[in-house]
Order: C-alpha cells, then structure tokens, then sequence
C-alpha cells in the first residue's frame, strides 16, 4: 500500500478547499490525490464519487486553469477517486494565492520564497535580477583591480578579459544587461562598495562564544562579497583561532584549532550559497572546540545533506555569484567543496564535518573534540579518553581501548557501544577486522 509521501495525499471526502493541495502539487513535482481513503489508506466510500468525477475536472479548469486525469476506482464495492496532478512550468495560483507541496506538507508561498519561485518559474535566480538606477561607475575600482589579480593568478580569465573596462568585464562575467543597461543584483553584491544600501543584510558577523549564552566578543564584515571573504578569512585565522606555535628542527610551524583550508570552504560555501532575500546576515559562532557556520539557504530540490558527503554535482543557488567566485579562484564549479571539508578535517585529525539543512537554514559545524568539552557533554573520563584518542590515530580496536583504559574485553565493548550513537562508528567486519572511527570519517573518501 502506498504512503502519504511527497507526491501522495489521502482525503476521506471531499472539500473545494482541497484545490490547494492541487495547485501545491502542480507547482511541485506534481501528486496523486485520492479522496474517499483515510488516513491509514483505507478505501471509505464515497458516495457522491460519481458527480465529482464531472465536478472536480471542471472547476479546476475554471478555477486553476488545470486540466486534470480524474479516474474512478472501486474496491469492494466502495468508490473512490484518484486525481493525477502534473508538474506545470508555470505557476500555478489559486485565487492570487501560491501553494506548494513540499515533503507530506502543504506551504502557502510568501514573500521572499514566493519571489524566487515566481523567478524560477521564469527560468531567473534571484541574484540575476537587474537593479535600475545604479551606475557602473559607482562600483568600486579597488575590487575589481583585486579580482583581476586574483582571476590571473588562477588563470580562470582569458588574458583579454584582464585587460578589459569595469563594464566589458561586468559584460564578460554576465553581469551587465548591455541592452536595458542594468546591472544585476549580483554585480552590486561583488563590486559595489556599499551593497547593504539595495540588499538588507548583506554582510557577515562573527562572534566568539564560551558558552551558548555568553558572548565574549564579535565583529561585523561589510563591503561587498569580495571584500567580505578577504576579511573574514583573516580575522578567523587571526583573532578567533590562535595558532599553537612549535618548532621542529628550527623550523616554525603553526597548529590552528580548526583546518584553514576547511574553514575557507565552509566560508565561501555560506557566501556563494546564501539566500540574500532573507535580509539576514551570514553568522559564524566560534567556540573554544566547535565553530558553526550558518547562513539562510537551501539545498537543491530533493537534495539531501548525505549528497554532499559523497562526489555531487554543482548547483549554486545564486549562479552569477558563484561563476565570479570561482573565477576569482575562491571556489570550484564541480561541486567539490563539501568533500574538499570533509579531507581537511580528516588530514587535520579533528571530527568530520556535520552538515545540516532544515529550510530556511543551512549550516556547517567544525568539532575539535577537547577534554573541557567533552566534559561538558558530559561524558566520564573513560570515554573521553577514547574519543580523544580515536581523533589524535583515526581508528581504535576492543582491544586497544582495554589498554587504554586498563579494562576488560567486555567492559571495553560497553564502552564503544555507549559512543557509537553519537561520536564513533564501527568499520569491517565483526570479530578481530573491526576498528571504530569518529563518526561520520568514512563518509566522502
């Protein structure tokens, strides 16, 4: 028996208000709704099926403008509707308002989620979008300058391009409407000095945190998104992860709490992705052994956080801006900056990378698991022991954790078990082949 699901709704009879789940299917990837079953898929007859069988069709064309397959089905006696909701490429409205079906749920659309599907539907991303009155020539000259030298040194410019006007360049990175002689919201994001003047929230803070509740200290990042990445770049390096010094045979050498080539990419990833129609800022909460990285966006459609721990391919949620990225070197275009974290924290020897996405949010936490810290998980000693131990040499066995811990076997397999829901994962077979990683350190190789 199917299931309620992303593309299946059940309904015991039926109501005109149920012609919002229709435009919500249409709107989506289209759905099934099958009225006269309960909740449980139970057939329940439906004794006027045979006059909606006329009605339904009708009034969704006049209604929504939809042409729909509506099909009787009787099952021991008892009749029941199934009515077949095709994805539509335009939108799909129901007295002036947008739904959309998203999981088992039904979401009426506003505001800035219904901008960007009323753009999507037209085949436009939101940072495409033109912004009328704003000159090419109050764009800041030192970025662009900047992003030249940047776009040589990776070689992803022709070396015509470099040589190239502030407006031939805007027009080679597509940019600039030559036609309406606009320039688009992306442009304003990357060279205008002032962005947050058009696009509320524009810009990054950061703040260093001891516990959830008490702030110590922060900083705001402003200017445009070029100059943002640049700064915030070196105040995480600087101020906010301060390198443990040593040196080796006379050879100065820097140990940073957190990975810098991890934390660039998770930088860049919340600057190329986020949705600017938030008017909501980046957010970067550092902590003495964690640091989040949080901005308002999404994944693509049916996408889920598992695919990015794994090759993927690139679908940037702001296109322009991330073609200007990447030919500024800051990213790369095949989808690989998810794997690029997981690798760095697996050669830094730290926790793997967690990703999470529950829309509108979209985030990216980086643990170095410490005593004080695992302390306050509260785990005793023990198992810290065995987790500082798994993250310091990768893999443990049984029978290294009754060394560490001067225990028996089974006292040893109590232990692991007690830390596999949440920080170690068991790897090859069971028996003398089975070692146990930090959780989630098998993911993306």
């Amino acid at each position: 028996m199917n299931r309620e699901s992303q593309n299946i709704e059940w309904k015991e009879s039926w109501r005109d208000d149920y012609f919002k789940w229709i435009s919500g299917f249409a709107n989506a990837q289209g759905g099934i709704l099958f009225i006269g079953k309960d909740d449980e898929g139970e057939v329940k007859h439906l004794p006027n099926a045979r006059k909606l069988l006329e009605d339904i069709p009708n009034k969704a064309r006049d209604i929504l403008g939809l042409m729909l397959d509506v099909n009787l089905h009787s099952e021991e006696d008892k009749e029941y509707l199934e009515i077949v909701v095709e994805p539509y490429p335009f939108p799909i409205s129901l007295r002036g308002k947008y739904y959309y079906r998203s999981g088992s749920t039904l979401q009426e659309l506003k505001g800035a989620s219904l901008t960007k599907f009323l753009l999507e539907r037209q085949g436009k991303k939101w940072d495409a979008v033109p912004v009328p009155n704003v000159e090419i020539s109050s764009l800041k000259d030192e970025t662009f300058s900047f992003f030249k030298s940047k776009a040589a040194k990776n070689n992803r410019l022709a070396s015509e391009d470099l040589q190239e006007s502030n407006q031939e360049l805007l027009e080679s990175l597509h940019l600039y409407l030559d036609e309406e002689k606009l320039l688009k919201r992306a442009a304003i994001l990357l060279f205008h000095p002032k962005p947050e003047k058009f696009i509320t929230g524009a810009y990054i803070k950061i703040g260093f945190f001891e516990s959830d509740d008490d702030l110590k200290f922060q900083d705001e990042i402003k200017g445009n998104l070029i100059e943002q990445a640049e700064e915030a770049l070196d105040l995480l390096r600087t101020k906010y992860d301060n390198a443990a010094v040593s040196y080796k045979e006379g050879v100065r050498e820097e140990k940073f709490t957190f990975p810098q080539d991890a934390i660039r990419e998770a930088l860049l990833n919340a600057i190329a992705h986020k949705d600017y129609s938030s008017g909501i800022p980046i957010q970067i909460s550092v902590y003495r052994d964690r640091i989040i990285f949080w901005n308002e966006g999404q994944l693509p459609e049916n996408w889920t956080v598992d695919r990015l721990t794994q090759k993927h391919p690139s679908k940037p949620f702001n296109p322009d801006i991330a073609n200007t990225l990447f030919r500024a070197g800051y990213i790369e275009s095949w989808g690989r900056g998810t794997i690029k974290i997981i690798n760095a924290c697996k050669e830094h020897k730290i926790a793997p990378p967690i990703f999470s996405n529950n829309p509108p949010d979209f985030q990216v936490e980086l643990i170095r698991y410490s005593e004080g810290g695992l302390k306050e998980r509260g785990l005793k000693d023990e198992l810290i022991q065995i987790v500082l131990y798994v993250q310091a040499n990768e893999i443990i066995t049984n029978s290294e954790v009754q060394k560490l811990c001067e225990v028996s076997k089974a006292t040893a397999t109590r232990y692991l078990k007690e830390l596999e829901d949440n920080f170690i994962e068991k790897m090859g077979t069971t028996g003398v082949g089975t070692v146990y990683v930090l959780k989630g350190l098998n993911k993306g190789s």
